[in-house]
């Protein structure tokens, strides 16, 4: 094993246990991936984020397949490696149960244009992908066609996903998407959200493309 392998397998424990830390997953629910080789590095299946070892993590090859005595890979694997095939961009895979995210998803409400910062997503709202089976096939297809030129999205009766170039990146999305998930919860108690028009979140859109360090 090589010293990069080794970091990224501790990135992966990390993501993990940072998900529950900050709320965002609970138990065994979840499950977080890392572009590696021509395959993937992905959370093992049905193990607390306690007892996660940077050995349990398991590389899958995109033909599903993974060395002799590894860990059994997370049940959504197929929905991680459908992403890497199709996104270039993409080399960390979020996958979480956040509660306001989850709630909206299972109302079938994507996040609207309500505050600026939804457009981290890479979007003007955060759609929700329709429900599949969780490890499915189907449910791969569906995520992966809904997360098309975004960066997150809602899954219907399930959760929120998010990709990045990172596990830094793709968990900052997660969170921020849980952020603004929560947000438009709140304002649904109090009559509904005064929402962004189109203009003004391409104005958004644009100025997220400069904004940060390059």
């Amino acid at each position: 094993m090589t010293g990069d392998e080794a970091a990224l397998r501790e990135a992966l424990v990390a993501t993990m246990r940072a998900l529950d830390a900050k709320g965002l997953n609970r138990g065994t629910s979840g499950n977080v991936s890392a572009r590696w080789g021509d395959g993937m590095l992905v959370t093992p299946s049905g193990i607390v984020p306690d007892e996660l070892t940077p050995g349990q993590m398991v590389h899958v090859l995109p033909d599903g397949s993974t060395p002799e005595g590894s860990h059994r890979p997370s049940s959504e694997w197929r929905m991680h490696m459908g992403i890497y095939q199709r996104r270039a961009d993409a080399g960390a895979v979020v996958h979480c149960h956040a509660r306001h995210a989850t709630t909206l998803a299972c109302a079938g409400k994507p996040i609207p244009p309500l505050h600026y910062m939804v457009a981290v997503s890479g979007g003007a709202s955060v759609p929700v992908a329709p429900y599949a089976t969780f490890g499915s096939d189907e449910l791969a297809r569906e995520v992966v066609s809904t997360l098309d030129g975004r960066r997150a999205c809602l899954m219907a009766n399930h959760g929120l996903i998010a990709l990045g170039p990172s596990l830094r990146h793709a968990l900052a999305i997660a969170e921020e998407v849980e952020e603004q998930a929560a947000v438009y919860w709140g304002t649904l108690a109090i009559g509904g959200p005064v929402l962004l028009n189109d203009a003004q979140m391409a104005d958004v859109l644009q100025a997220f493309a400069r904004y940060g360090q390059r």
